[in-house]
């Protein structure tokens, strides 16, 4: 099945979400994808594992990234896709096969855009950082990045997102003293002890902050306990796993200053973290883009690759068709007119 970029939108965006590409199992479409980019004349496209990028050359002033992850969460028999009404339903339709369909074909239609463009399809982002081919490549290949302003085409309903928020996990541990159930008062009960760290999470008043002129809401929330070894035993030990979603006007450091704040007494052990990215929307080369699209941009709620290409020096937003809260879902599905809009929406921003 070979990829029809200049085609019908809708018959091309259900072409890719058919080509099943689960984490790690990117290769049958990222072969589509280079085939049918290697066609277009007006693009030099490389590859690396299963990220394929194309770019113009025609030595214009700026240039623009727009990017997009070809990997989809776990099929969970919502495969093939199924168009009802105006609506297209199946696993990557929202998150984030839209977007790359849109991509695509918008990446046909510019044959001469006012601005140079790398578009970038790439694997490996719904797993775990080490293993997003965006890591690998900005160490190894930066110049494949490198550009002016970037777009990631994550679902937005169509709408611009600026910047994304941060993101970081850490455990609270409490400790006790292990006894038989029998005789519970020779012992101290762990779990018991989790209670006072628990209500302080139900309690916490979570920050809503404006950042460069949009609104980023944090939340900090307990996402995993765990704690005892038996039936009969007096726990020794609890752990609390707690997510911090905090805005961009907080780096790593500040927000594990926080953490380390609300839960002062107890001992913190951070297990991952990211930054978030600011809007950058001062830019002029970002204000051309939302009179393009049109709409009144909106903060990201949630982490997404833009604050990779913030991390570069490279201002990002997120733009892209679907709704985000059916991403990863069962029934996830995108409107045929989020896909019409974006493209659109691009093709007046750079044609």
């Amino acid at each position: 099945m070979s990829l029809d970029l200049t085609g019908d939108l809708i018959a091309l965006f259900r072409q890719v979400v058919d080509i099943e590409s689960v984490s790690g199992n990117e290769r049958a479409l990222a072969d589509e994808v280079e085939i049918a980019l290697r066609q277009l004349p007006h693009l030099r496209v490389a590859r690396d594992g299963d990220t394929v990028i194309a770019k113009t050359e025609l030595g214009r002033a700026e240039r623009v990234v727009i990017a997009g992850h070809l990997d989809t969460v776990p099929v969970a028999g919502n495969l093939p896709s199924r168009l009802v009404g105006d609506v297209v339903y199946g696993r990557g339709t929202a998150d984030m096969k839209g977007g790359v369909a849109v991509a695509l074909a918008a990446a046909a239609a510019l044959t001469e855009p006012t601005r140079d463009i790398s578009w970038i399809f790439y694997d490996h982002e719904e797993v775990e950082a080490t293993l997003n081919s965006l890591t690998r490549i900005a160490a190894e290949r930066p110049d494949w990045l490198a550009g002016d302003f970037a777009v990631l085409m994550e679902p937005t309903a169509a709408r611009i997102e600026g910047g994304c928020q941060g993101t970081m996990r850490f455990t609270i541990t409490t400790s006790g003293l292990a006894s038989h159930s029998a005789r519970s008062w020779l012992g101290h009960n762990a779990i018991h002890d989790a209670a006072e760290p628990l209500a302080r999470l139900a309690g916490y008043q979570a920050r809503v902050v404006e950042v460069d002129g949009l609104t980023y809401r944090e939340g900090l929330n307990a996402v995993g306990i765990r704690g005892g070894i038996a039936g009969n035993v007096i726990p020794d030990s609890c752990q609390i796993t707690v997510n911090y979603r905090f805005a961009p006007d907080r780096d790593v450091a500040a927000a594990q200053a926080h953490c380390r704040e609300v839960f002062d007494g107890y001992q913190v052990d951070f297990v991952d973290a990211v930054a978030g990215a600011r809007p950058g929307l001062d830019l002029p080369l970002a204000a051309e883009f939302v009179a393009a699209v049109g709409g009144t941009p909106t903060g990201k709620l949630g982490w997404t690759d833009v604050a990779r290409f913030a991390a570069l020096g490279i201002p990002a937003v997120n733009f892209g068709p679907g709704d985000p809260g059916k991403a990863h879902a069962d029934d996830e599905f995108c409107p045929v007119a989020d896909l019409h809009s974006c493209y659109q929406g691009l093709l007046r921003w750079l044609g």
